[in-house]
């Protein structure tokens, strides 16, 4: 029963962060702060309660909160994907087996850099953008790893753009990946081409 309950759970788990990404849509185009606010208000709950939380016991006890910014507006892109050469990012990971990326193309952000941008290359396809900043690892800064921007397959998906071709990049929303919280998971990190030396200090940061 447990192995039953526990893919229930995490099926949940999955229904309200699509719902989530689904009302943050609706907000952005006119009220980014306060999709930004319904973000941060439900992923606390989820944290604090729900029994997929990535928090270890000890660390759910004690919980008070994600540690995330207030928004700012100046960090909400609608960008195109670039063409980038084609390449492959095969991420080896204990739960999954390996999950295959491909590439299919780059955004360039104003002032902060390039990053490119991955479909997942198995069953349900899907975006992926994590990103890594100059304060990865650092005291106060972000997870040493990176952060997911983007994770439709998983809900994470901020929507298209006003023009076709291009998406939507708030770094407000960047969270971090289920690994900052348990090592039992191996989630696949932000590469190279998706790490920038300069510090973006919105989103989820990482206490440590």
């Amino acid at each position: 029963m447990t192995g039953i309950q526990t893919a229930v759970d995490v099926a949940d788990w999955r229904r309200r962060v699509f719902a989530l990404y689904e009302l943050v849509r609706e907000l952005s185009e006119e009220e980014p702060a306060a999709a930004h606010a319904a973000w941060v208000v439900e992923r606390d709950a989820l944290f604090a309660t729900h029994p997929s939380t990535p928090l270890l016991p000890e660390d759910r006890a004690l919980f008070s909160g994600l540690p995330v910014p207030v928004y700012d507006p100046a960090w909400r892109f609608e960008l195109p994907i670039d063409d980038a050469e084609p390449a492959a990012l095969d991420v080896e990971t204990g739960t999954d087996g390996v999950v295959p990326f491909e590439r299919i193309g780059a955004v360039r952000v104003p002032d902060v850099g390039s990053f490119d941008v991955w479909r997942l290359r198995s069953y349900g396809g899907g975006l992926f953008v994590p990103v890594k900043d100059a304060s990865a690892g650092h005291q106060d800064g972000t997870y040493g790893g990176g952060r997911y921007l983007l994770d439709t397959i998983k809900g994470a998906d901020l929507g298209a753009g006003g023009t076709r071709g291009t998406i939507v990049l708030d770094f407000n929303f960047a969270y971090n990946p289920s690994c900052a919280y348990d090592p039992a998971w191996a989630c696949p990190l932000a590469p190279a081409g998706n790490t920038v030396g300069v510090e973006i200090p919105v989103g989820e940061r990482y206490r440590g």
